[in-house]
Order: structure tokens, then sequence, then C-alpha cells
């Protein structure tokens, strides 16, 4: 049984793609970026410098990083781990993609989770659908999952099946927003920054689901109206109030520090800004205590 099944223990473990493995050179990049719905062509140099920083923060704090390896079948798209893999109690479950550029990932990543160890348990089949960043463990025993463009109901119901009855799964039905081709996932709305302190963008929340959060203890950091195309909802906490998050967002630095939380920024502007990839989707958490 994996431990410290949440989103804000403090990181031990991670899975990472480093940018030679997923974008490659350049050239790939030039070729990729527009089919994949990038808004611009990221700087291939420049993302191997910020990823290695990225890095490095999370494994001087401690996290131990298991590299994926490439693939031939890869995009650009794949640097973005955090979507390919779930988590539960007793493993690692297989993602089966929204977006069809990406449906080789979730096997290669299996295999490269049973070589380091990580114990694959199931995975999502057939016409399921689920995507990781639409999934949030509050603890071990509360779940909270987005139906979106990218989860569907079928995804849904074969991850309940997989946890059983001892989870509770809180399905969050998201708005429309920018639509189907658009990167909206459940975690572009809310970063879990402790047990009991989330930062929020309530403008794009259901209200069921921020009832559901405030009735469970949950005290809320709102990010601004302005800071939410810029990622600023996107957050990565490395221990309880001990959070990553991308360069240009001042205002949620500042509130989320007087909530109490010690903030890394990290320069993104080729590995997040063209892709909408922020902290969180650049990691798969394996381990938290």
């Amino acid at each position: 049984m994996l431990t410290g099944l949440n989103e804000y223990g403090r990181l031990k473990r991670v899975a990472m793609r480093r940018p030679a493995d997923a974008m490659i050179d350049q050239a790939t990049v030039d070729r990729e970026w527009r089919e994949l719905g990038y808004h611009t062509a990221p700087d291939f140099r420049h993302a191997v410098t910020e990823h290695a920083a990225f890095a490095d923060i999370l494994a001087r704090n401690g996290a131990e990083i298991v590299f994926l390896p490439p693939d031939d079948t890869l995009t650009m798209d794949s640097l973005y781990v955090r979507d390919a893999a779930m988590l539960c109690p007793r493993g690692v479950i297989l993602c089966n993609m929204g977006k069809p550029a990406r449906r080789s990932e979730p096997a290669i990543h299996g295999r490269a989770f049973e070589q380091a160890g990580v114990p694959v348990i199931g995975k999502i089949t057939g016409n399921g659908q689920v995507e990781g960043g639409d999934l949030i463990w509050l603890d071990e025993k509360n779940v909270a999952i987005g139906r979106t463009y990218r989860t569907n109901d079928d995804g849904i119901r074969q991850f309940k099946d997989i946890v059983g009855p001892g989870v509770h799964v809180e399905v969050a039905i998201m708005p429309h927003y920018k639509g189907r081709s658009d990167v909206f996932h459940l975690m572009s709305v809310i970063s879990p920054l402790d047990r009991d302190l989330q930062l929020v963008y309530s403008a794009l929340m259901p209200i069921p689901f921020r009832e559901w959060l405030v009735g469970n203890g949950m005290q809320l950091v709102e990010v601004p109206d302005e800071e939410f195309p810029s990622m600023g909802c996107n957050v990565l906490a490395i221990a309880p109030r001990e959070v990553v998050m991308v360069k240009g967002n001042p205002e949620t630095k500042r509130r989320m520090e007087a909530a109490g939380c010690t903030v890394h920024v990290i320069e993104a502007a080729a590995i997040s800004v063209p892709g909408e990839g922020g902290p969180t989707c650049l990691t798969r958490p394996l381990m938290r205590v």
C-alpha cells in the first residue's frame, strides 16, 4: 500500500521526463507544436535549462526523481507526465488519454514504473478516458475527479471500480470553458497546499465541488482573475505549505505567502507557457510522507 496518498505531503519520489526525451530537439518542436495546440513553439535549449533547474529544486528538497524513457511514439506533450497515470492505495492506475496524440504514453509509463518497483494495479480501457490532471487525492479516503472533455463517465466508473468502495470519489463536473480542444483539467482550478489549504480559481469551479471542499474544512486561497491565464493556479506542493510555481504570478505568490507558504518560483517560458503545463503537469508524484 502506498503511503502519503495526497497532493501536499513532502515529496519523496517523483517521475519526470527530460525535454531531450520528449521534445527531442528544436526541429521536432517546430514540426509538432501547431498540431498539438501549443500557443507558440518552445525554445528547446531554454526548455532543457528550465527543466533541469526545476528538477534540481525537487532533488535538493529530498525527492528521488525517476526519469521516464523516450520512445519513438511519443510527442513533445509527453513532457507533461502527470496525465498518463494515477495513484491509488495499492499502486499505479494507467490512464486512457483523451488526447489521441498521447495514447501511447500510459503503456510506456507502466513499463518504467514496474522497472522502478512501483506496481501497476489497473488501467482505464475501452471507451473510458481519464487523464491524471483530473485527479486529486485529498487524503487516503477522499479523492476528487473532474468530469471534463479529457475524462469521461466510463473512465470515472472504471476508476471507482479499481479503487473500491472504501474510497469516496467526489466528481466535479467541469464547465465547457474554451471547449474540447483546450487543456482544461480539474487541476487547472485547484492545487492543494496543505491538508486543509487549497489554492483555487473559484470562477471556474463547480459550485457543488467548491461547497464540498469548504464543508470538509478546507481554507481557500483565491487566484486573482488576471493570473489564472498565466498558470497562477498550477502550483506543486513539495511539502506542506512549500510549493513551486511559474514565474509571472506575483499576487498569487503573495497570497500563498500570507497563508504561511514558502514559494519557489521557476522560469518556465519554454517548459510551461507554450503548452499550458505548469509544475503539477510536469510531475507524477509517486511517494509523499
